[in-house]
């Protein structure tokens, strides 16, 4: 088969993959203490998509963009820098392309995410430390002769902003029936940053009054490139896994991002717990860290006596994380008691 034979197989069975599934849904949060206050909040379920999280989208976005690019042609081992969930998104579009995969990651990745990689083809490379991935990858890729995708370089560059059903794009159309059409904030979280850039882009771009604001965990860099735009920081780094990096990576652009939030780890825990519990099914923990954003925001615009709606992202299924941050007896190890945090989730929750 010619190189553009090729390639325009490749393209049409990623758009195929595209036209087989459906948009993932809007859920209301139905929470009394802020509906009564003319506050409505919302989740997108980012957990449907076929590798089961947001970064499906990505995933499918840089693939296309290496593809024009003539950067990855048949037979090319594509290599990732990741902590999990890109990386199994990647190697399911990998084998929709039959190529080989390799994510290159922590240790310490859930060992939930190792063996969905593996169940799509792919195969893990691990380094002993996170900020270890980036040259690891590169020189993997180098020494294999394929392509190194680099999510945190190329993820705000990768999808249009401007529309073409990226995620904002949806988000606005699914909310044009509520109460509230077009949301006062929408929340999420940043790892590569890619997310954020594409809605808070695609917002000013439609000229909504849609702010942004950015939930940082714990050990995070990017709260602290946020107020100075100090590129050299570094952190050390999450412990909430797919959210917050310790070094500022180049696809986070803090001149979309209107307010950072920063989430204690144990809050962020406290809430996964507590929103799974509110949707009758379990969500990861950058979902947690999510909701707690939302909380805060909807808090200041209850005691400011404002009106309008806040949406989110359910990033993916708990179920990733059962023997990790679903499990008691590792969240009191990794976190400690997070008893007094859900206390106080609850009282907000039933009291304001």
């Amino acid at each position: 088969m010619s190189t553009s034979s090729w390639l325009a197989n490749a393209l049409r069975r990623i758009e195929a993959d595209y036209q087989r599934s459906a948009d993932t849904h809007l859920i209301p949060l139905e929470l009394p203490i802020f509906s009564s206050a003319g506050i409505d909040l919302y989740l997108k379920d980012e957990s449907t998509h076929p590798s089961g999280s947001l970064k499906h989208r990505l995933a499918r976005s840089l693939f296309l963009y290496a593809l024009v690019n003539g950067q990855i042609r048949a037979g090319t081992t594509i290599v990732e820098a990741s902590s999990g969930s890109t990386a199994v998104s990647e190697a399911y579009f990998a084998r929709l392309l039959g190529l080989p995969f390799v994510a290159v990651m922590p240790r310490s990745t859930s060992p939930e995410k190792v063996a969905q990689i593996a169940f799509y083809g792919g195969r893990s490379h691990f380094v002993d430390r996170a900020e270890q991935m980036y040259d690891e990858a590169a020189a993997l890729a180098t020494r294999l002769g394929g392509h190194y995708m680099d999510q945190f370089t190329n993820a705000e560059r990768a999808t249009d902003w401007r529309g073409n059903n990226n995620i904002a794009d949806s988000m606005f159309a699914q909310m044009a029936r509520e109460r509230h059409p077009v949301p006062a904030w929408v929340v999420v979280g940043a790892g590569t940053g890619g997310t954020s850039a594409t809605i808070g882009r695609y917002t000013r771009y439609k000229g909504h009054a849609t702010q942004l604001a950015v939930a940082d965990p714990e050990g995070s860099v990017f709260s602290r490139y946020h107020a100075s735009g100090d590129e050299r920081l570094t952190g050390t780094g999450s412990r909430i896994e797919g959210i917050g990096r310790p070094r500022v990576e180049p696809s986070f652009v803090r001149s979309v991002v209107d307010r950072m939030i920063e989430v204690p780890d144990v809050a962020s825990v406290s809430a996964m717990h507590t929103l799974s519990g509110l949707l009758g099914r379990k969500v990861g923990p950058s979902t947690g860290t999510n909701f707690v954003g939302m909380l805060v925001l909807a808090h200041e615009m209850r005691e400011r006596g404002q009106q309008g709606s806040i949406l989110s992202l359910l990033c993916d299924s708990g179920e990733r994380y059962l023997p990790t941050y679903h499990d008691a007896q590792w969240v009191q190890e990794n976190f400690g008691d997070c008893t007094t945090a859900q206390e106080q989730l609850r009282l907000l929750l039933q009291h304001g």
